[in-house]
């Protein structure tokens, strides 16, 4: 005799396509990052994520809350700060400007990187959650986690500053590509910026 089905588990929605296989979540936050890539901010919908990562909907609440969570999750996956945060302080305040810097300048010139951190960038210089979602994460989760364990007044004010600064230039070279600093190399950015960034997050 077959027994009555299981109940299903609370908040977790039924399998549609390929469903809560492994890998679930991953497929979710790639289909993000393109969605917000190709569409930016305002056109992207958790429907539309849905149905590009071949999930329920439901599925994409239960892992990531909202749109504006789910925005913040593909901002993580390009800054990884859990990985990046200790290899910036690890070798201790000298030279932390241009580890800094380096790591931004490489995020931006990484193709794969890069796509998903225009949308972001263009979503916040015209909507209001994304810019709320961008300050949240490169001031809370990256620059004033680094600027804290540096022991220095003002530790946020100085944050800020730093993020200024960096996303003063990713928006010139990689957004409006204002000449001759769009073309100019990688490494030459780093070495005239490292020293601002030292200046900020170090000096008393």
């Amino acid at each position: 005799m077959t027994g009555a089905a299981a109940p299903r588990r609370r908040g977790r929605p039924a399998r549609t396509g390929a469903g809560e296989g492994p890998g679930a979540r991953e497929r979710i936050l790639k289909a993000a990052r393109t969605e917000f890539a190709e569409r930016g901010y305002d056109k992207t919908t958790v429907r539309g994520i849905a149905k590009a990562a071949d999930v329920d909907p439901a599925l994409v609440h239960h892992y990531f809350g909202t749109k504006d969570e789910v925005f913040a999750a593909a901002i993580e996956v390009s800054f990884e700060p859990a990985m990046v945060i200790p290899e910036i302080l690890g070798q201790g305040a000298e030279g932390i400007g241009e580890r800094l810097a380096r790591f931004f300048i490489g995020v931006w010139e990484n193709p794969a990187t890069r796509a998903p951190l225009l949308a972001i960038l263009r979503s916040a210089l015209t909507h209001e959650a994304a810019a709320k979602v961008l300050r949240s994460f490169v001031l809370r989760r990256l620059l004033e986690r680094i600027a804290g364990d540096l022991d220095v007044p003002d530790p946020k004010f100085r944050a800020e500053l730093a993020a200024s600064h960096m996303i003063g230039i990713a928006i010139l070279r990689y957004v409006i590509q204002v000449e001759p600093l769009a073309s100019a190399d990688p490494e030459e950015i780093v070495a005239m910026v490292a020293p601002t960034l030292q200046r900020y997050l170090t000096e008393a």
